[in-house]
C-alpha cells in the first residue's frame, strides 16, 4: 500500500494478512502436543518482511530509544526494526550466552522452564525500550524480559509481537504494559 493511501486500520489489516499467509504450523515441535508457529517463511520473503518492519517501526518512531530483541527470532525482527528506526538493539539471551556481567530472570514456558539474561550495562537510566518477539504465548518470556529491562534501569514503552496466541492468555501476565500483536489467533 502506498503512503497516504487508505486508513491506518486498512494498513494494519494488510500486514496482519501478510503474517497470516506466511506462518506455518509445525506439529509436535519442540515436543509432542505442541503446535509451533513458524515464521521463517515470513522472514524469507523480502517484501513481506519489509512490510512488517515498516509497520512496526512506524508505530514507535520517536517513542523509543532502543529496541530489545528476544532470543532467537526476536533478534531477527528486533535488529531490522532498530535499523529502520536508526536505533540500537539490545539482545536478551538464554542464560550463559552473554560475556559480561548480567541480570538473570527465570520463567515458565508453555512447554518447560528457561532463564534469560541481559548485560547489566545494556541501558542508560530511563531509556524508553521497545521489546520485540515473534510470539506471545503464556507471557512468561515477555514478562521476564520486561523485568530484566526494568531491573537494568530502563522503561518498557511497549511490547510488540508478530503473533499472539490469545487462548494462552499471556497478555494477562504483562499487567498494564502496552502490548501490540500484529495477528491474534
Amino acid at each position: 500500500m502506498s503512503a497516504g493511501v487508505g486508513s491506518a486500520e486498512d494498513s494494519r489489516e494488510a500486514v496482519a494478512e501478510i503474517v497470516r499467509t506466511h506462518l506455518r504450523d509445525i506439529p509436535d515441535f519442540p515436543k509432542p502436543g505442541v503446535v509451533f508457529k513458524d515464521f521463517t517463511p515470513l522472514i524469507a520473503d523480502g517484501p513481506a518482511m519489509r512490510a512488517l518492519v515498516v509497520d512496526i517501526a512506524g508505530r514507535y518512531a520517536g517513542r523509543v530509544d532502543v529496541v530489545v530483541g528476544i532470543e532467537a527470532r526476536g533478534f531477527i525482527l528486533g535488529a531490522a526494526v532498530a535499523y529502520e528506526l536508526g536505533l540500537g538493539m539490545v539482545p536478551i539471551r538464554k542464560a550463559g550466552k552473554l560475556p559480561g556481567e548480567t541480570f538473570k530472570e527465570s520463567y515458565a514456558l508453555e512447554y518447560g522452564h528457561a532463564e534469560i539474561e541481559v548485560h547489566t550495562d545494556a541501558f542508560l537510566p530511563g531509556q524508553r525500550v521497545l521489546i520485540i518477539d515473534d510470539v506471545l504465548a503464556t507471557g512468561g518470556t515477555a514478562e521476564a524480559t520486561a523485568a530484566l529491562v526494568e531491573r537494568a534501569g530502563a522503561v518498557v514503552t511497549a511490547i510488540e509481537v508478530v503473533l499472539e496466541l490469545a487462548f494462552l492468555e499471556g497478555r494477562r501476565r504483562l499487567g498494564d504494559r502496552d502490548v501490540n500483536a500484529i495477528l491474534t489467533v
